[in-house]
């Protein structure tokens, strides 16, 4: 009768991180919530840091930030079914090299550190977390589409601010904070076109017109998409599709007969 081979050192932590970044454990629960956290604690660091122009050490925060960052993406690499293919597999991943980049090498990137938002986009299509919202929280189990596309909405307007506010600070006096940025972008973006804020050089005018030609349109989609949904989601009791149209008076899938609710119109 042969013998089970010792667990080694790595196979033990690789376990015990399995179970922290997948198990239904409540101290699984519990680290993936401060993940959220720290999340959000990294967008506001840059927000606060652009609003309240922070002294020069607070950059110990920013490589603090990447020093969990980094010890972060490391254990998900390991506990990875395929370590190879780590980051081939999930473009989530290489936004995070981003933002560990942008946080550990200002003077290459200079003001880019809006970049580290792009956490937020890994955090919201992250498929374990909306699983435990699913499972947990009957108001998300209601509003998720609505949750998702307000996420993206506003993932969308601080990285087309951040982008502002990283070129035209320093050559622009009208936009020194990342509050002067959004303030550009929201005008530009509803074509509300105040004129008070105008980006100055070449840089601006070209990112002026990328905002008027792509900007612009997807914004409204986005904003569309949260007040107006082009689906619905109710599954059906038939063949099990989540989404359907709002008006759908069957189910474009098997046929069988959907009773969504409306308001008319």
């Amino acid at each position: 009768m042969s013998r089970k081979r010792p667990e080694t050192r790595r196979e033990r932590l690789r376990a015990q991180l399995d179970r922290l970044y997948h198990g239904r454990s409540k101290a699984g629960l519990r680290f993936r919530l401060g993940l959220l956290l720290f999340d959000l604690m990294i967008i506001g660091s840059y927000v606060a840091s652009s609003v309240f122009d922070l002294p020069t050490s607070f950059m110990v925060l920013d490589l603090f930030l990447a020093v969990i960052l980094i010890a972060d993406l490391s254990a998900r690499w390991l506990i990875s079914k395929n370590t190879r293919s780590f980051l081939t597999r999930n473009p989530f991943h290489w936004a995070d090299m981003i933002v560990i980049l942008s946080l550990i090498a200002p003077v290459i990137f200079g003001d880019f550190a809006f970049l580290r938002v792009l956490r937020a986009l890994r955090v919201a299509r992250s498929y374990r977390v909306l699983q435990e919202l699913r499972q947990d929280s009957r108001f998300f189990r209601r509003n998720e589409e609505v949750i998702q596309r307000s996420v993206n909405l506003g993932v969308f307007i601080f990285i087309v601010s951040g982008t502002v506010h990283a070129l035209q600070k320093g050559i622009n006096p009208d936009i020194s904070t990342w509050l002067d940025a959004l303030y550009f972008t929201m005008a530009a973006l509803t074509t509300t076109g105040f004129g008070d804020i105008v980006l100055v050089g070449a840089s601006g005018r070209w990112l002026s017109i990328a905002i008027l030609i792509v900007g612009v349109g997807l914004f409204l989609h986005l904003l569309q998409s949260v007040f107006q949904p082009p689906k619905v989601r109710q599954k059906c009791k038939s063949c099990g599709l989540l989404l359907h149209d709002p008006d759908a008076i069957h189910c474009k899938h098997c046929g069988a007969e959907m009773r969504i609710e409306t308001e008319g119109g």
